[in-house]
């Protein structure tokens, strides 16, 4: 891969109450974060309305940033049943919105992206927080710690692309 080019990668960490976005421009050797935030639909509102909610606001941070690909966090897999349901429906929603605007999905379970950002996979919130304030040169540790998640979805894919 040249390192010349510029790929923008859209980073998501879903959850049906709190969704984690960051996108990353990267030239492979140097990382500039253009966005990071949360989407958080309204929990009040069913559930069928916060995936359409969520679906928009992911097809919007396309529209806006048109990255070369999105990488998104894998489900985890929850004691509760109901609770890991709803979390792959936010991940399949996701995958929708991605593909429905032909932009290549890529997905990493949580540890590979905390030890591709950290160095550990077993690394806690705070410690991703931390590691992508530096690695990013952020002024403050990305809040809430699911935008911190999603920036490290991103970096992980960035750094597969170093290695490919």
């Amino acid at each position: 891969m040249s390192n010349s080019r510029k790929y923008r990668i859209l980073g998501i960490d879903p959850g049906t109450r709190v969704t984690g976005y960051g996108v990353i421009e990267s030239t492979l050797s140097s990382h500039v974060p253009l966005d990071y935030g949360c989407i958080r639909p309204p929990p009040t509102k069913p559930l069928n309305e916060r995936y359409l909610i969520l679906f928009n606001a992911i097809e919007s941070l396309i529209d806006k940033y048109k990255p070369d690909a999105v990488a998104v966090e894998t489900q985890f897999v929850s004691k509760n049943p109901q609770s890991a349901l709803k979390l792959g429906m936010a991940r399949g929603v996701t995958l929708l919105a991605a593909t429905k605007n032909n932009v290549e999905v890529f997905e990493y379970a949580p540890k590979v992206a905390k030890l591709a950002a950290v160095g550990r996979g077993t690394a806690s919130k705070g410690d991703v927080q931390r590691m992508i304030q530096v690695l990013l040169q952020l002024k403050e540790p990305p809040t809430p710690e699911d935008a911190a998640d999603a920036l490290s979805i991103a970096l992980c894919h960035i750094h597969r692309m170093n290695h490919v």
